[in-house]
């Protein structure tokens, strides 16, 4: 549902300079006092389940302009999320490719919560999502040169491993893989990193729906929401998803899913790196 605040509350709020994002939140704030203060508000807007919607806008899109002295506490959409992930909740999040629902990977609760809102059959796996490339290593046991990965992550890919013992045995505990993505986002590298644990994620729609690039395209799925984090229409009108890449056998690929990078990735996997196909399904 889209929240809504008091005339008195109306903040624009500056969204992580080094991010290069401007954003503003739309906040349900409840109590009577109602401050404008920025600092207060990221405190008071994590305290309700409800659902938030929260925009961010491009430096160089027609969104408002924020003063410098609106800046002391630029990090309140980023900490909302942070926050609504760590208590168990779904959130909604732009990626480089198409929107995407979140929880955190470790949370069983919230993993069985993720597959309710979406509706999906429980036989399907999600992927994880991660910040950094170091971090595939805690959660995936990598047959690949730590340059593939650089190569292809950050980017519109998913790449399929063996999961480690450290991951969740309830995420697709019917699988001894794993896919994991590394968005090339510039906010859902730092939400990663904020957590400090791997998110699953999977796409922001009802099971078998078309994939979505703008957040009004699953307003049905909002009130079962902790968080919307809107970034505007994402660039991949194409709405193919990621690229799917099974790299668990030495020196072999599979492809999973062709998605919106297929050649690019062929390219990196083939030429770069020698590596052949393995057309058999393990």
């Amino acid at each position: 549902m889209l929240v809504e605040y008091p005339a008195c509350v109306s903040v624009q709020l500056d969204f992580m300079r080094s991010f290069g994002f401007v954003a503003a939140g739309l906040i349900k704030y409840r109590g009577s006092h109602c401050s404008a203060v920025a600092g207060r508000l990221g405190t008071e807007m994590c305290k309700e389940p409800k659902t938030k919607l929260l925009r961010l806008y491009p430096p160089n899109s027609n969104g408002p302009t924020v003063h410098r002295e609106t800046q002391t506490d630029d990090a309140e959409i980023l900490s909302c999320t942070v926050k609504a992930l760590k208590d168990g909740h779904i959130v909604a999040v732009p990626t480089d490719t198409i929107y995407g629902l979140a929880c955190l990977a470790q949370n069983s609760e919230a993993v069985k919560k993720i597959y309710e809102v979406k509706e999906r059959n429980g036989q399907k796996p999600l992927a994880i999502c991660v910040g950094e490339i170091q971090d595939i290593y805690h959660y995936c046991k990598v047959k690949v040169k730590e340059d593939l990965l650089g190569d292809l992550l950050p980017g519109p890919v998913t790449l399929v491993f063996e999961r480690s013992e450290k991951l969740n045995t309830n995420l697709n505990p019917f699988t001894s893989l794993v896919g994991v993505r590394i968005p090339d986002h510039a906010f859902m590298r730092p939400l990663c990193q904020m957590c400090g644990e791997p998110l699953a994620l999977t796409s922001a729609n009802i099971s078998s729906n078309t994939s979505t690039v703008e957040v009004h395209e699953f307003q049905e799925l909002w009130s079962k929401l902790a968080v919307v984090v809107d970034g505007g229409p994402i660039g991949d009108q194409t709405r193919q998803g990621s690229t799917v890449i099974d790299l668990s056998i030495l020196d072999k690929y599979r492809v999973i899913r062709p998605g919106c990078a297929l050649s690019a990735t062929l390219d990196v996997l083939e030429h770069k790196y020698g590596l052949s196909e393995n057309s058999k399904e393990e």
